[in-house]
């Protein structure tokens, strides 16, 4: 389910989760998934018109609809309650539907606002949260102020290269690294841009197999001058190889001429267990 969740939004879910232990709730209720969010990112708060402390108004709110029951250790399973998971899946088709690549935060808010009979979405309804409205203006302009417009441009130079390398030529490759950058194999060896350009086909064949796939866990920095980011590659194991691998690369993104350039692109292995 959370393979399209961004390291924000999947964060939010074990915030959920804590929440949810904490008041002694067998389940991850919506309320618990709205308290989550409300910790994970606090510029959610800027939806509600009106409110200062809204968190701590919100969660008064919460304790006095729930019963509090005794705390529920971290090794116990917590299941997400039927209507958590309407919200899981309603922040997907969210995503899908506005063209978004990944799930964040803001698309879990709109499912929690549209599955209406929930706690959660009574609770943001009365302070005049529509879902419509927010669909709306996520259409207009994806980053809204929960996310900065240089993660958002930065990660799609990221992204358009992490694609190309299956369709793309070396010559239109090698044009997203800056004239300084460094690429470090998995083997720990380092290649300035004129020997990645020379064997750029052998360095980076394996990603661009049809069996091998990323997704970009996580922005770790974000600057006007600076984007740090951690990519997973991994590859469905085919009768032709003998192992499956997984690797991650860690991207480090500075603006150019005319867009982000790759000045620093770290390969590791991952250690796959059995």
């Amino acid at each position: 389910m959370f393979e399209r969740y961004s390291e924000q939004a999947r964060r939010v879910v074990f915030f959920a989760r804590y929440e949810a232990s904490n008041y002694g709730s067998k389940y991850i209720e919506t309320e618990y998934l709205l308290l989550g969010l409300l910790r994970e990112n606090r510029g959610l708060v800027k939806c509600l018109p009106d409110e200062r402390d809204v968190e701590s108004e919100i969660r008064a709110e919460i304790e006095k609809q729930i019963t509090k029951g005794q705390r529920i250790p971290v090794s116990v399973e917590v299941p997400l309650s039927a209507d958590c998971r309407k919200v899981l899946i309603l922040a997907a088709e969210s995503a899908e539907r506005l063209g978004h690549r990944r799930v964040e935060p803001v698309h879990m808010l709109i499912g929690i606002l549209r599955v209406e009979s929930s706690l959660a979405a009574q609770i943001l309804l009365a302070r005049g949260l529509k879902p419509g409205e927010m669909s709306e203006q996520l259409a207009k302009g994806p980053s809204m102020q929960y996310r900065s417009g240089t993660a958002i441009s930065a990660e799609r130079t990221l992204d358009a290269f992490l694609a190309g390398l299956k369709s793309l030529k070396p010559e239109e490759l090698i044009s997203f690294f800056g004239e300084n950058a460094e690429f470090i194999d998995a083997s720990g060896k380092r290649w300035n841009r004129e020997e990645m350009w020379r064997e750029f086909e052998t360095l980076f064949a394996p990603y661009a197999k049809r069996n091998a796939s990323y997704v970009i866990e996580a922005i770790l920095a974000e600057t006007g001058t600076l984007v740090v980011a951690i990519v997973l590659w991994k590859n469905a194991l085919l009768a032709s190889e003998q192992r499956a691998w997984m690797h991650r690369m860690n991207f480090v993104l500075l603006p150019g001429a005319e867009d982000w350039e790759i000045l620093l692109a770290q390969a590791t292995p991952v250690v796959l267990a059995g």
